[in-house]
């Protein structure tokens, strides 16, 4: 069985959606499955997975005795539940959902013999002054928000164990954007905010840019679609530690930066609108936090083997348009 945590979640419900693509329905998928038990910040929608096929269904504060139990079972972790609210100031509750939680599936990891493949974040890179490489020391990365933060503190955690599962990545994600977002709300991505404005008014409000080197609009994000980055994990979890394919942090990116505004104009084009975009101030509590250009550096994604061709934003953005459109608009 493979262990997918956060599986109600975002990413980790198309990683479901991705294996049982390949054939794979003995998935375990872990996560808040009662309404009442779900924590602020932890937002996800049980319902992604009622097309889906999933042996059985763990609440996240059952995973650690269920693994005791269940060991011999288990032939990998896929481990995508987090906070991921890039607003939250609540550090022991960053810090026991993104540091400890993942620690303890490590260690079981580590103890059973089983591979691990974890999610980082393209927030642990800050302002972007230090570069985009996931293959440098990532101390010298000063992450801008408390998320950031506590992905960083794993990730170098992890990178001084002496005792790590056979096989093991902290995939560091991008801007992840399509199916199974909407429960995220204002965190949920510029493609699916854009999609229900041009519904509603035909028109799309962005942010204005506060820095003179960035136009309104111009800033720049790795805009990846999810089912890139899911395959981009399972390759991962299924490839073999080698020199090729070493353990240790992975970005998961398309490798190009490309404007909100270009991404915007994209899901109008899909939608079959003439652009019509505005720009509203930037909500101050993120303004001193946010990342106004990240762009992956996938040279060692490639190298260790995966060679599937991304989707260019224009693409993806079609696709899913496509995808919301067979669903009311509901993601």
């Amino acid at each position: 069985m493979i262990v997918v945590t956060g599986a109600a979640g975002f990413i980790g419900s198309n990683i479901v959606a991705a294996l049982n693509a390949g054939g794979r329905k003995d998935v375990v998928a872990v996560d808040y499955f009662l309404p009442a038990a779900v924590p602020a910040g932890l937002a996800n929608n049980p319902a992604y997975l009622d097309s889906l096929a999933a042996v059985r269904r763990i609440g996240t504060d059952e995973l650690k005795g269920w693994l005791a139990a269940n060991a011999s079972a288990v032939d990998a972790v896929i481990h995508m539940g987090a906070c991921s609210d890039t607003a939250q100031t609540d550090e022991a509750f960053m810090m026991a959902c993104n540091f400890e939680y993942t620690r303890m599936i490590w260690e079981f990891c580590a103890a059973a013999g089983r591979p691990l493949v974890y999610a980082s974040s393209a927030a642990t890179y800050g302002d972007g002054s230090a570069g985009y490489d996931d293959k440098i020391d990532p101390r010298v990365f000063k992450p801008l928000n408390l998320y950031g933060l506590s992905k960083q503190r794993f990730d170098l955690w992890a990178l001084e164990q002496a005792k790590a599962p056979p096989r093991w990545a902290g995939v560091k994600f991008f801007n992840v954007y399509g199916p199974r977002e909407s429960h995220k709300g204002r965190m949920a991505s510029v493609a699916f905010h854009s999609y229900n404005q041009i519904r509603r008014t035909a028109h799309v409000e962005l942010f204005k840019s506060h820095r003179p080197d960035y136009p309104d609009g111009g800033q720049k994000r790795d805009f990846i679609h999810v089912d890139d980055a899911a395959a981009a994990v399972l390759h991962l979890l299924e490839t073999p530690a080698s020199a090729a394919a070493p353990n240790g942090l992975y970005n998961v990116g398309t490798g190009t930066a490309r404007t909100f505004a270009d991404l915007a104009k994209a899901v109008f084009v899909a939608m079959k609108f003439a652009p019509n975009i505005s720009y509203i101030p930037m909500p101050p509590d993120i303004r001193d936090k946010y990342q106004y250009f990240t762009q992956a550096d996938v040279a060692r994604l490639r190298q260790s083997g995966f060679v599937r061709p991304m989707l260019s934003i224009e693409a993806g953005a079609k696709k899913y348009v496509e995808w919301l459109n067979r669903q009311g608009g509901r993601a």
